[in-house]
C-alpha cells in the first residue's frame, strides 16, 4: 500500500454526482464492491462486468454505489473515468475490516470486499448490497484457521447482503454454521435449498426462505427496530440455465485447491489463485457463471432497496 499523509477529520468520502443525485431525490441505492474490478476477474471482463451490474441495477430502478479507495478518500459510486482508472492502478489494496481505516489514513488505494464495502455502505447510508459470493470459512480452516472476515461483518453491521451464497470453494456446511452461531439470518430466495454460488442448489436445507423482495425489506427494518446489531444474507440461486452442476465443479475445485496448497498460496491470495484456477479448469465456463449470478443478485438488490425504501417513508 502506498503511503502517503492526510489531514486527519471526518471520514473522507465523496459522492459520485449519479449517487448524491439519487440521495437528493430518495431514489434506492444499491452498494457494490471493487474487488471484482481488481482481484477478482481478468481484464477487460472485470470493467465489462462492472459496468453491467451497475447499468442492471439501474435498469429495475435504483442507483448503484461501487465503493472504493482512491487517493485516501472513500468513493461512494464510481464515475466512468474513475473505474477505468481502478481498474488500471497498481499496488490496489485489497480491503477489509483490519486494513480500511489505515488506507484511508494514510491516503491509499484499495479495492473493497464484502465486509470494507459493508462498512462503507453503513457509512454512506446504504441499506443493501450487492455481491456475487460471500466469504466463509476455507476448507482446512481447522489447520489454519483461514476464516473470512465477511462472517462477523455479517453479524456486525446492518446491511442486507445478496449474494448466490458463500463461494463454492469454501467449507460451505462450516460457514454456515459458523453464521449460525453468530445469529446472522441466511435467507434463500424461493427456494427451501442453499445455492452453492455457481450451482443453484445444494443439498443443505435453508434456515429460512422467502419468495419476494418485501419480505426480506420487511424483516430488515424489523431487526432495526428491535435494535439487533447485524445484517442478514440473502442467498440468491444462480438461474438454473446458467449453472454450473455441483457435482460436475467439485474435482475441479478439489484440483484447484491441490494446487494452492502444493504451491503454498495463503491468506488473501488463496481465492484469487483459485478463482483464477477454477477459470481455467473450466475453459472461462465459471466466469460467464459469475457474471450471470453477479447480475442475477443486482436485480433482486435493486427490488429489496425499493421495498426498504417503502418502508421507511
Amino acid at each position: 500500500m502506498t503511503q502517503r499523509h492526510t489531514q486527519l477529520g471526518p471520514v473522507p468520502m465523496t459522492f459520485s454526482p449519479e449517487v448524491a443525485e439519487a440521495r437528493a431525490n430518495g431514489t434506492p441505492l444499491v452498494a457494490l464492491e471493487s474487488t471484482i474490478i481488481t482481484h477478482g476477474m481478468p481484464f477487460p471482463q472485470n470493467v465489462e462486468t462492472a459496468r453491467k451490474v451497475e447499468a442492471e441495477v439501474r435498469a429495475h430502478g435504483a442507483t448503484a454505489a461501487t465503493m472504493a479507495v482512491m487517493d485516501g478518500v472513500l468513493h461512494v459510486g464510481l464515475t466512468s473515468d474513475q473505474l477505468d482508472r481502478l481498474a488500471g492502478l497498481d499496488d490496489v489494496a485489497k480491503l477489509s475490516r483490519a486494513d480500511l481505516a489505515a488506507c484511508l489514513a494514510l491516503g491509499g488505494n484499495g479495492a473493497t470486499t464484502v465486509a470494507a464495502t459493508m462498512i462503507a455502505a453503513r457509512v454512506a447510508g446504504i441499506k443493501v448490497f450487492a455481491t456475487g459470493g460471500i466469504g466463509g470459512v476455507h476448507r482446512g480452516a481447522e489447520h489454519s484457521f483461514d476464516i473470512s472476515a465477511d462472517l462477523h461483518e455479517l453479524a456486525q453491521t446492518p446491511i442486507t447482503v445478496v449474494a448466490a451464497g458463500a463461494k463454492a470453494i469454501l467449507d460451505l456446511p462450516k460457514t454456515y454454521e459458523v453464521l449460525e452461531t453468530l445469529g446472522v439470518p441466511v435467507i434463500a430466495f424461493g427456494q427451501d435449498s442453499l445455492p452453492a454460488f455457481w450451482s443453484a442448489t445444494s443439498d443443505m436445507k435453508a434456515p429460512l426462505r422467502m419468495d419476494h423482495p418485501r419480505g426480506i425489506a420487511a424483516a430488515h427494518v424489523m431487526r432495526g427496530r428491535l435494535g439487533v446489531p447485524g445484517g442478514q444474507l440473502v442467498a440468491n440461486p444462480i438461474p438454473v440455465r446458467n449453472q454450473i452442476p455441483a457435482e460436475e465443479l467439485a474435482p475441479v475445485i478439489l484440483q484447484a485447491l491441490g494446487e494452492a496448497e502444493a504451491q503454498g498460496i495463503a491468506s488473501k491470495a488463496v481465492t484469487p489463485f483459485l478463482l483464477d484456477r477454477i477459470f481455467t479448469l473450466t475453459e472461462g465456463r465459471s466466469l460467464i457463471a459469475n457474471v450471470a449470478l453477479v447480475l442475477n443478485n443486482a436485480r433482486l438488490a435493486a427490488g429489496i432497496a425499493a421495498e426498504i425504501g417503502n418502508l421507511t417513508k
